[in-house]
């Protein structure tokens, strides 16, 4: 086979498949379920055959994505708004603890055994199946976890914590990079900026390798190369 037109189908390839899961959602590569894992193998061993196929050309390619595309998009159409077989394609969650006791059966449905339980119980930072109440198995293979009353974290509202709000950090400068439209949706314009660097005695963007903004604080996080 020809190195150059390998390289083509390749490219063409990566890009029909790149083009293809951005339509699809991200699904395709986060929260997978059965369906969703399904797809994606086919989709990429599809390609990854026929480009090694010399029989097989692009156009044939392109148009077997297509078509595995298209029927994947209905289906998920469907699964959105027909609730009666969003069940079969997507999975359901099992209760695997139900107040406070493993449910065996359930486990046994999903061919889940003790030592994996324990595993994804730790993910959740339960080192004892006996301080959770209710665990449920994901259908992307994870739990989720509501440990018993006294195991519980305590809330701000437990605690009495008067309430302050909240404000989401902002990325100002990265890579050495200013980051116009982060800038303005902070409320600051370049001479609040740059007056801050210089308090840190910083004359240039890309002498900063990460600056972000915190609402509660006056000062920017400040990190150079």
């Amino acid at each position: 086979m020809d190195y150059l037109h390998l390289a083509v189908e390749l490219t063409i390839g990566f890009a029909a498949l790149f083009i293809t899961t951005k339509i699809l959602g991200k699904t395709q590569f986060a929260q997978i379920t059965p369906f969703d894992f399904i797809s994606a193998l086919i989709l990429g061993e599809m390609v990854g055959n026929a480009i090694f196929d010399e029989e097989v050309t692009i156009w044939k390619i392109l148009f077997a994505i297509i078509v595995w595309g298209v029927l994947i998009y209905t289906i998920e159409i469907l699964s959105q708004k027909v609730q009666s077989i969003r069940g079969f394609l997507e999975g359901q969650p099992s209760i695997i603890i139900n107040k406070g006791k493993i449910n065996y059966q359930a486990l046994k449905k999903n061919k889940l055994d003790l030592n994996q339980l324990q595993t994804l119980a730790r993910e959740k930072n339960c080192f004892s199946l006996h301080e959770i109440e209710y665990a449920i198995l994901e259908t992307d293979g994870s739990i989720s976890v509501l440990p018993k009353h006294k195991y519980g974290i305590p809330t701000r509202a437990d605690l009495n914590i008067p309430y302050k709000s909240i404000q989401l950090p902002i990325a100002l400068i990265l890579d050495g990079q200013l980051r116009k439209e982060n800038l303005k949706e902070a409320g600051f314009d370049e001479s609040w900026l740059q007056h801050q660097l210089s308090r840190q005695n910083i004359t240039d963007y890309s002498k900063v390798l990460y600056a972000e903004w915190r609402g509660d604080e006056e000062e920017l996080y400040i990190t150079q190369y």
